[in-house]
């Protein structure tokens, strides 16, 4: 950490006082949003950049907003559950108030001019198609259809996690199929083609999962070989049905499986599932893990295979959160690798070592390994059965590092979602991660590169935007945020409130920023560097800033606090980064050296007008 003298004197009758601050959180600015002072669940938010719009679905309301500026102009469609389900909900004992009503769980674009979204509809899920319009300027928004099931589409229960992708006007959905919640599949529908699920009931496929996220991955040029991957946790159980562990898993399927023949009709025949671990290694050689994963945010690149998910968990052990990155390769790698199998008097998993049935059980129809066959009611009969028997992959997926990018144990607060932005800065490329916690702030931070067993992050800055905490975060050249109370718009940063001095705007350390030779501004790579002034990796001003700290001093010579004689004064010296600690040194008249003031307090004879110049 480097040190910043910031000099300040007080006249008195006495010696000379040399007084050095070592200085340097910050609030990031913000619009919020909400329908009323009540709890209405802002849980879905869906990003459409071509028409600046932002979809956030909550309790009986349906809101498209400006995503340049959430407050102005939002529309909202009014889309409660019947009266009659309603009652029939009450009637069965659920919650009135959280179980209910319509909590909006599926938001997904269907075509130019319509979205496709889906309720709870108190425990009886519905869906609608909502017409928005073919331009933002148009102001339309408002139902288009009759109400049809949601049934296969969204979760009954509103607590229970429904995640969805649409992809050409078909709906992938995770989600639990029935009342009681007993059935949870990975379902098929709003397609003109056979509805497709996991196998019922079946806990080598599914064991009581909890869905966190879907995405559609590439695997290689061929459009036909991407698979649609699903991140969830789920609850092992032993061969007497008793539970065990709560393992973090990924499931991936073909959006163009049409289920098999003879064997696994209107299923899946492409199910493959892994293991995901987010651990420390301790020195003798023993796994910490962080089991239950929380949040995925997938950072994209310019190369298929180099996608890099980067996942929150948190420990079920012990109080303790991390952040694991992994890289699209290793995920690939794992996939193609052994497939686990029971075997021996306990039937302990082990690797399977007979013969694997071409084509290779999870392979895509129609893709570069397949290019002869069309759809999956071709597969012959051994694939279709090794797959059934054989979704789950030997090996587990690690993250980059064989280690977390982000480690917090002890705290007193929890991280509920992640999202990430590539930034580039004067000396390399950096992730910036924002994560939500559950004490409604958001940690803003990048990770230094490291050859120790433990990354280095530094928290940038801190905004509390909730008094409670989050249920999401989505991130598109600004973060908007989420809680039961409202939905935010944050910037992603505020290089001003670094203050006016080189040094402070170096100390920083955020990528975002940097001294532009009068302020500290907005960096950007192609700009003039000639007075460009950042340094992330060290944060060092004596280096950076020379010549550049004039200014500040003069500003500090407008700052006066008054003292009185025979009193105590308070020194104050506010920081700006969190990367920079405050240190009080004296330096007495006629004397080189400097002590470090213990005491928070001062006491000195003074004039009744002494001066104190601060910066």
């Amino acid at each position: 950490m480097n040190d910043v003298c910031v000099n300040a004197w007080w006249w008195s009758e006495g010696p000379l006082v040399h007084l050095c601050a070592i200085a340097t959180a910050l609030l990031l600015s913000f619009e919020h949003y909400s329908i009323s002072d009540k709890a209405m669940d802002y849980r879905i938010l869906h990003v459409d950049e071509d028409q600046d719009r932002m979809y956030v679905g909550c309790k009986d309301h349906v809101l498209s907003m400006d995503i340049n500026n959430i407050t102005d102009g939002t529309l909202k469609v009014f889309w409660p559950a019947s009266n009659s389900k309603i009652e029939e909900c009450q009637m069965a004992g659920k919650d009135p108030t959280h179980g209910c009503g319509n909590f909006i769980r599926v938001v997904q674009p269907y075509n130019r001019t319509h979205m496709f979204m889906c309720g709870s509809g108190a425990y009886s899920p519905v869906c609608v198609y909502i017409n928005r319009g073919r331009r933002p300027e148009e102001q339309v928004f408002h139902i288009d259809s009759k109400s049809e099931s949601g049934k296969g589409r969204c979760s009954f229960n509103p607590e229970v996690n429904t995640v969805s992708v649409m992809l050409n006007q078909e709906l992938f959905s995770g989600m639990y199929i029935d009342f009681m919640g007993t059935d949870s599949a990975i379902f098929r529908s709003l397609t003109k083609r056979n509805a497709v699920r996991t196998d019922q009931h079946n806990s080598k496929w599914l064991s009581e999962p909890i869905f966190i996220d879907a995405h559609l991955i590439p695997d290689g040029t061929d459009p036909n070989d991407a698979k649609l991957y699903f991140f969830f946790r789920e609850r092992l159980t032993d061969n007497s049905g008793h539970t065990k562990n709560i393992h973090t898993m990924v499931a991936r399927v073909c959006p163009n499986d049409i289920g098999g023949q003879r064997s696994l009709v209107n299923k899946w025949t492409t199910f493959l599932k892994a293991r995901i671990v987010c651990s420390v290694l301790e020195e003798d050689g023993t796994e910490t893990h962080f089991d239950e994963l929380e949040n995925v945010f997938l950072l994209e690149t310019d190369q298929p295979k180099a996608n890099e998910p980067e996942s929150y968990f948190h420990s079920s052990v012990f109080k303790g959160s991390a952040v694991c990155m992994y890289n699209m390769a290793d995920i690939l790698t794992v996939f193609n690798g052994p497939f686990a199998h029971r075997d021996g008097p306990n039937f302990q998993w082990v690797a399977f070592q007979g013969r694997i049935p071409y084509p290779r059980p999870g392979t895509c129809p129609g893709g570069a390994f397949t290019p002869d066959i069309h759809t999956t009611k071709e597969f012959p009969d051994d694939v279709v059965t090794f797959v059934r028997n054989h979704p789950v992959m030997y090996n587990p997926i690690y993250p980059v590092g064989r280690r977390p990018l982000v480690v917090r144990t002890g705290a007193d607060y929890k991280y509920t979602a992640v999202v990430v932005d590539q930034v580039a800065a004067a000396d390399g490329n950096y992730q910036v991660l924002f994560l939500g916690t559950d004490k409604g702030t958001i940690q803003k931070l990048i990770v230094l590169p490291s050859n120790q067993s433990v990354h280095e992050d530094l928290i940038l800055e801190e905004l509390e935007v909730f008094k409670v905490c989050y249920l999401s975060i989505l991130f598109s050249q600004q973060l908007y945020v989420s809680s039961e109370y409202g939905v935010s718009q944050v910037s992603l940063h505020r290089c001003q409130a670094y203050g006016e001095a080189c040094a402070d705007c170096c100390l920083a350390r955020d990528p975002y920023c940097a001294w532009d030779g009068l302020s500290c501004s907005r960096f950007y790579p192609t700009g003039k560097r000639r007075s460009r002034r950042q340094d992330i990796i060290h944060g060092n001003p004596l280096t950076q800033c020379r010549g550049f700290n004039l200014k500040a001093y003069r500003n500090a010579a407008e700052m006066m606090q008054y003292g009185v004689k025979n009193n105590t004064t308070f020194l104050e010296c506010i920081p700006k980064s969190p990367q920079a600690s405050i240190r009080w040194l004296i330096q007495r008249d006629n004397d080189r050296r400097k002590e470090v003031c213990k005491q928070r307090y001062l006491k000195n004879t003074m004039e009744p007008y002494g001066k104190q110049q601060l910066h």
